[in-house]
């Protein structure tokens, strides 16, 4: 599955911010999928996930109660709603997916990732 993800930008802190990640290639329906962060000098950070069976989800917890993953298998889209942006929330966002993945995959599990958005968040 190939995936593009957009909707980063550089916003204030307390805004909101809509990802999306768009695949091609396969249908999503099949595939669990989630989003990671990477800012800069640190490794690749859990954010979310959402089962493909049943749209089950969990979240990393430094982003509990404030983004919410939600899919739409018949546009092959997921999103990745962040609220109450912080400083800390700096980094690129990579949308990942796995066929008939289950919730607690590792990161090298994970076998599709999309190129990245950056989101920049200021205080």
């Amino acid at each position: 599955v190939y995936l593009v993800e957009s909707g980063g930008g550089s916003v204030q802190a307390g805004d909101s911010l809509r990802l999306t990640c768009v695949a091609s290639g396969r249908t999503l329906n099949m595939y669990s999928a989630a989003w990671f962060r990477q800012a800069p000098g640190k490794e690749r950070e859990f954010v979310a996930v959402t089962r493909w069976s049943d749209g089950t989800t969990r979240y990393g917890d430094s982003v509990k109660g404030r983004f919410a993953i939600t899919r739409e298998n018949t546009k092959n889209t997921v999103y990745l709603q962040m609220n109450s942006l912080k400083p800390e929330d700096t980094a690129v966002y990579y949308c990942t997916a796995k066929r008939y993945g289950s919730l607690w995959l590792h990161e090298t599990d994970w076998t599709g990732w999309g190129q990245g958005t950056q989101v920049t968040v200021s205080s």
